[in-house]
């Protein structure tokens, strides 16, 4: 039974700071940090813009803000003893923090604020008692000022980003976790988000925040949620199930076929006087970079309707209007060539062909993209013999095809029958990996 008509049964203290203070920008609170955990005694305050939230109990006894509402620069994080802080510094609210009497430390990069922790005579910062967070922790009284997160991407993580909100879009939970709830129960949990090139990040889940059991999505999209570093590794910490949006299909459901189309081999290496120095070449004509995950290159030897042997191709991105060459002995090709190959396999390998052997690229789907040869046939004495030669794709063709067509290669090779020519290849003066 209750008097009051709604749920708000105490209005709460804000603490609202209605007059101006002197501030420093949080860059010059880090420069005082010279190596070690110092309690800061001049009469400073710093300002910032909540990011994160404790309401659903994924961040505990920790506020992190940064330097700006949108595009921060700077990102900083107080420690205190204070729960459900969130009622009383939400996200969006600009804070003002008397430094005068706390700690500043700093461990991996990540900076941060608060009381003092002593341990074995070494001092770390720790959390502010609550009987102290509100003469040091001030909200402004203006209106909300809302926060933008930073759009980036996996590979475009920086320190300058840490205890900063940020967006990432078309990433997906890793397949092994599929199925499996966001943490173990009373455990801190780490699951991984990836993109579609294969580029990984840890999402930190608490054992004990609300959506704990909820299931990881199975598609993909966005996350949005607080950068932060621990164990040598980028972690986003997310602040509720709001913040991850996933609406796409997954990466290994969705490939640019406009793109994929122009994805192509354009030569394949027998050297006359090595074998060692051998490759395969990919090019991808069009303009834009493809993502060669889920990708393979088989090789069907001599008559064999079995692949005898493949390359995964996933992990690998080939930039538009470019080349991929693989080689199965790198340290000789280099020392031929001049130059790295883009990818090392092993001997007996679809990029090892002695001449006679059919190629086939294909697609995460399992389809065709484009093939050399014809699968069954052995290559020797017949239009797709290249021994002690070179197979190479004529400039003017940028599109795969799944059907062997003589016509779209000149081929080289030691024999020179039913149309190929009868000039056997040495290395490297004869052969263009990378090049068209």
């Amino acid at each position: 039974m209750s008097c009051v008509k709604d749920r708000n049964f105490e209005i709460l203290d804000t603490h609202c700071l209605d007059t101006q203070i002197e501030t420093i920008e949080i860059s010059d609170l880090k420069s005082l940090y010279a190596g070690e955990t110092v309690q800061i005694h001049e009469d400073l305050a710093i300002y910032g813009y909540v990011v994160s939230s404790d309401k659903k109990g994924n961040f505990f006894n920790v506020i992190h803000f940064q330097d700006k509402p949108a595009e921060p620069t700077e990102g900083l994080q107080i420690e205190l003893e204070l729960r459900d802080s969130h009622l009383f510094f939400d996200v969006g609210q600009k804070i003002v923090i008397k430094l005068k009497n706390l700690y500043l430390g700093e461990s991996n990069g990540v900076y941060k604020v608060g009381g003092v922790f002593t341990s074995f005579g070494n001092r770390s910062v720790g959390r502010l008692p609550k009987n102290q967070v509100f003469e040091h922790v001030l909200t402004t009284c203006n209106d909300n000022f809302g926060i933008q997160p930073l759009k980036t991407t996996i590979q475009d993580l920086n320190m300058t980003m840490i205890n900063t909100l940020i967006m990432i879009d078309d990433v997906e939970f890793e397949e092994n976790e599929l199925g499996k709830p966001f943490a173990i129960e009373k455990e801190e949990t780490i699951r991984t988000l990836i993109d579609c090139n294969d580029n990984e990040l840890s999402l930190n889940n608490s054992g004990y925040a609300d959506f704990q059991p909820e299931i990881l999505s199975d598609r993909m999209g966005s996350v949005t949620g607080v950068l932060t570093y621990n164990d040598n590794e980028f972690q986003l910490i997310i602040r509720d199930l709001n913040d991850v949006k996933f609406d796409k299909d997954r990466c290994e459901d969705f490939v640019d076929e406009f793109t994929s189309e122009f994805l192509l081999i354009t030569e394949i290496a027998d050297p006359d006087n090595n074998s060692g120095a051998r490759f395969i070449e990919l090019y991808n004509s069009s303009s834009e970079s493809l993502s060669l995950k889920g990708w393979t290159l088989k090789r069907y030897t001599n008559n064999s309707l079995e692949v005898s042997s493949s390359i995964d191709l996933s992990g690998l991105t080939i930039e538009g209007n470019n080349f991929l060459v693989i080689s199965p002995n790198a340290d000789e090709f280099e020392n031929v060539y001049g130059f790295a190959p883009d990818l090392a396999v092993g001997t007996n390998s679809p990029a090892d062909s002695n001449g006679d052997d059919n190629i086939v690229l294909v697609d995460p789907f399992g389809s065709t993209i484009d093939v050399f040869g014809i699968i069954g046939e052995d290559g020797s004495n017949t239009n797709h013999e290249f021994e002690d030669g070179r197979a190479l794709r004529k400039e003017e063709i940028i599109m795969g095809n799944t059907v062997f067509n003589a016509n779209e290669w000149l081929i080289y090779n030691d024999t020179g029958l039913n149309g190929t020519i009868n000039e056997p290849q040495n290395a490297p003066m004869d052969f263009t990996p990378g090049a068209r």
